[in-house]
């Protein structure tokens, strides 16, 4: 028994730890982003405000940046579903050896690092535009169809593997019967692998959006003198963070719950209309309950909690207490200013002698002699050295202190 208890809380506790390093992060970003604090912290707990939400949005540049990328995200997606999807089908058709091969090649993009794609697509299209005679104005030196032509070089592998996962469960049986029957392949293929695929075609197109959204070093190469939103928010890490990040975390936790919470929904629904339970069950019996349950009915009560969050929040005035903050903060400082000044020795008398004499400008301290002192009187002359001594002389002017001997060398002199 007692070590069934030992067992049991050590479970609890690696538990407890994996869900605190999973999770704690984000806990962490949602408390500061409503942190008055310029820095982003959870302690000391200053004032809740909202105003980091505000700063996020009048960043033109990250608006910028995210309109850009939702465009190439839609482009990505038309592009790498459809490609993907033909690299699936291309795939169930041929042999085995022949498939072999073909897969090797066509999953070989997603294995290039993303700064050797974004290097060889601007080296690429660029040799392309030379050949053609087009300028730099053309569109092969626009960073936005550059960006969405590299992407899709490796996102459309992604979408081509979600598509093979999918055909591995379909029974060819159903077209050959429909060709059989009379259907073109035109027809076989509209009413009966693309309802199958339905499912697959959804996935592709979200995970390829969040792909292409998401990507950096592909990006930051392709994008040239444009801005996405990944690519201007590591700008911003780089130069100084703020709290309007764990904002934007904020914002990016919010969607993903209201998605799964819709998707799971979804999810229930479809297993309740296969098991045929929606006749019996309590839910279903009552229309507002049964609407509510509805995927479209959980998505709307979100949004409309959502927004009402969101006008609440924009309601909230932190002025009086983030002023209230910054004179503890000033009146701290002062305090401190003058207990410095209270504590510290007072600075010991000037050195008398060989050292820096009172009120001796010179930056060396008198250290050489009072002769370079402004308006000093001049050093005393050297005295003459005597003739032939070989050594060396006091005050001798020779730079090498009379190691050569005496007139000897001496400008003017005769050897």
């Amino acid at each position: 028994m007692r070590r069934m208890t030992g067992d049991g809380a050590f479970a609890a506790g690696f538990s407890l730890l994996f869900f605190a390093f999973l999770f704690g992060p984000l806990v962490i970003m949602v408390i500061t982003a409503f942190n008055s604090s310029a820095f982003p912290r959870v302690t000391p707990w200053e004032c809740f405000t909202t105003d980091w939400f505000g700063v996020l949005v009048d960043n033109q540049r990250l608006m910028a940046g995210l309109v850009v990328s939702i465009g190439i995200g839609i482009g990505v997606v038309a592009l790498s579903v459809p490609v993907g999807l033909a690299g699936a089908l291309a795939l169930s058709e041929i042999g085995p050896r022949l498939r072999s091969a073909l897969y090797a090649v066509l999953i070989t993009p997603i294995l290039i690092p993303g700064v050797v794609l974004g290097i060889s697509t601007i080296v690429f299209w660029g040799g392309v535009a030379r050949g053609l005679g087009v300028g730099y104005g053309s569109g092969f030196y626009n960073g936005v169809f550059l960006t969405l032509l590299g992407q899709a070089t490796f996102i459309s592998a992604y979408a081509m593997l979600i598509f093979m996962a999918r055909l591995q469960r379909f029974d060819a049986t159903l077209t050959e019967a429909a060709l059989d029957l009379g259907a073109t392949p035109g027809q076989a293929f509209r009413r009966i692998m693309l309802p199958f695929l339905r499912p697959a075609i959804g996935s592709a197109a979200f995970l390829t959006l969040l792909a292409s959204f998401e990507n950096y070093n592909t990006t930051v190469f392709t994008i040239l003198s444009d801005n996405t939103f990944t690519t201007a928010l590591a700008s911003k890490v780089r130069h100084g963070t703020d709290p309007s990040l764990s904002a934007l975390a904020v914002i990016i936790i919010g969607l993903t719950l209201i998605g799964a919470m819709v998707h799971e929904a979804y999810v229930r629904r479809q297993q309740l209309l296969r098991t045929g339970r929606p006749r019996i069950s309590r839910l279903y019996a009552n229309p507002v309950t049964r609407a509510l349950t509805h995927p479209a009915g959980v998505a709307a009560v979100l949004v409309l909690l959502a927004a009402g969050l969101v006008w609440q929040g924009s309601r909230h005035d932190s002025t009086a207490c983030i002023a209230k903050i910054e004179t503890e903060k000033r009146a701290l400082q002062e305090q401190l200013l003058k207990e410095q000044r209270e504590t510290t020795p007072p600075a010991p008398p000037a050195p008398s002698g060989g050292g820096a004499a009172s009120g001796n400008p010179s930056p060396f301290g008198g250290a050489f002699g009072g002769g370079l002192r402004p308006g000093g009187a001049p050093a005393p002359a050297p005295a003459t050295p005597k003739e032939n001594d070989g050594g060396a002389a006091p005050g001798n002017p020779l730079p090498f202190g009379g190691a050569f001997g005496g007139d000897a060398l001496r400008p003017g002199t005769r050897p």
